[in-house]
């Protein structure tokens, strides 16, 4: 098992995206406490915008099955409400997609030229990478940019709050294809939008996958100092 951070500072450094996890249940009354200390996060006006799902057992099961029938109906999803990138990526995004998706392919053992095979390995998606616990974060449709700023505030908390308890996640903007039968599934109310779902359990050691530590930009890159 992954050992729980004990700073700040461990939990950013051991928070990734976990794509293979333990059959070990959690327990519902830790997240309560991780979801409700993560309420905590700063939104502007103190609105805290987001509105969450927590689905876990015999729900989840259910969820698989709808998912499993659903890529099969309608594999190249249903119409989305946002774009999870930009339609035209410049450099360098574009760049660091790419690459994080060959390392990771990589570590798959998954040629790039193997289209069927990364389509396989993508549904694993919709099965949550074998975690017991799927969270969906939802927001009003009458929120703007500055409020779904808001929500990743909210689901970053919520990530280093679970590495604290030795817990591991992967959020999953892939659900952003799928709105109508995620939001039939949980009864959610027209005036709520879909943002992104997140995966919660207890990470894989042993799996290939979860060596994969996404390289990140150099700060000279990504910062401009003045006066300092």
């Amino acid at each position: 098992m992954t050992p729980a951070a004990k700073t700040v500072c461990e939990a950013v450094s051991s928070r990734r995206s976990i794509r293979a996890f333990q059959d070990r249940p959690v327990d519902g009354a830790l997240l309560r406490t991780i979801l409700e200390t993560a309420s905590r996060s700063p939104s502007g006006g103190n609105l805290q915008p987001w509105h969450l799902y927590v689905i876990g057992g015999g729900r989840m099961e259910e969820l698989k099955a709808v998912m499993r029938e659903r890529l099969k109906q309608a594999p190249g999803g249903e119409d989305r409400e946002y774009d999870v990138y930009p339609p035209d990526l410049i450099a360098p995004y574009r760049d660091r997609r790419f690459q994080v998706g060959e390392d990771m392919y990589g570590l798959l053992g998954i040629p790039r030229e193997d289209k069927a095979a990364r389509l396989r390995w993508f549904a694993n998606n919709f099965q949550f990478f074998g975690a017991p616990v799927a969270l969906f974060c939802y927001v009003h449709r009458t929120m703007g940019p500055p409020q779904w700023s808001d929500l990743g505030m909210y689901l970053q908390s919520v990530m280093l709050l679970l590495r604290e308890a030795g817990l591991d996640s992967c959020p999953q903007e892939c659900w952003s294809r799928y709105p109508q039968t995620l939001g039939e599934f949980l009864q959610a109310p027209n005036d709520r939008m879909l943002f992104t779902g997140m995966a919660i359990g207890y990470r894989d050691e042993n799996a290939s996958v979860n060596q994969l530590r996404a390289r990140r930009a150099p700060l000279d890159e990504i910062a401009e100092f003045h006066g300092l």
